[in-house]
């Protein structure tokens, strides 16, 4: 399956012909149990609970109704071995899928690995960005097959984070950071060479003085507390 397919979201596909078809009264209890579900699908124990149907009719019921192609079945990460049934016009929601990183129930390592090398390309070329700017210049350039939202990169970038290789700082709204508002959460390489560059950088590095700044909401460019006048910043960029 491609990554276009595995990052499918939750969306309604144009109704179906269904009412037009004929089925049977089993076929057509389990059918309208089964679209009632939505994205969120049914266990075929719960179908069988809930319609009273015998174990057999229930098996065959559900085998019409794929040939008819009005059901599919999908995977649910939760409980893989369970077969699991819904409306062919529904994707199946995150709870089921586990959501972007999972292609047919199973973890992307391979995807989320690039994802993880372009995230820090693009950080160490852009030297500091927020999670929108790392994700619009992703889209921009076509590094990926597919088109992440703002919403996977900051979990990609997260991850990156707990991994060390990258930071999160906040902007100081001067410097590097005068494209970014002051205090917006952005990131940056851990190493000045970014990918290959070496080991982690520690100390100055890890310890930007903007971030836990008391006095951030009050530091402005001309004012009297100012990136110019600060002697810790200074330091910093002396690193």
């Amino acid at each position: 399956m491609s990554r276009s397919q595995g990052l499918s979201l939750k969306r309604k596909r144009p109704d179906t012909n269904a009412a037009s078809q004929p089925l049977l009264d089993a076929e057509r209890v389990l059918y309208d149990l089964i679209r009632s579900k939505e994205d969120m699908g049914i266990w075929t124990r719960d179908m069988k609970r809930e319609t009273n149907l015998p174990d057999n009719v229930v098996t065959k019921s559900l085998k019409a109704l794929q040939v008819k192609k009005l059901i599919k079945e999908v995977v649910n990460i939760q409980s893989k071995g369970r077969k699991h049934y819904m409306a062919v016009e529904f994707e199946p929601s995150k709870e089921l899928t586990g959501g972007a990183w999972y292609v047919e129930g199973n973890l992307d390592t391979e995807y989320i690995k690039i994802l993880k090398e372009t995230c820090v390309k693009v950080l160490s070329k852009l030297k500091v960005a927020t999670a929108e700017g790392i994700s619009e210049s992703i889209n921009k350039t076509g590094l990926c097959a597919t088109e992440c939202s703002t919403q996977q990169i900051a979990e990609i970038l997260r991850a990156l984070v707990l991994d060390n290789e990258i930071m999160e700082v906040r902007s100081s709204g001067s410097g590097e950071f005068s494209s970014i508002p002051i205090r917006a959460v952005c990131y940056r390489c851990t190493n000045k060479g970014g990918l290959g560059g070496g080991g982690p950088k520690i100390g100055a590095m890890a310890s930007i003085p903007c971030g836990v700044c008391p006095r951030i909401t009050q530091c402005t460019p001309d004012g009297i507390i100012s990136p110019k006048s600060c002697a810790y910043y200074s330091k910093w960029l002396d690193f």
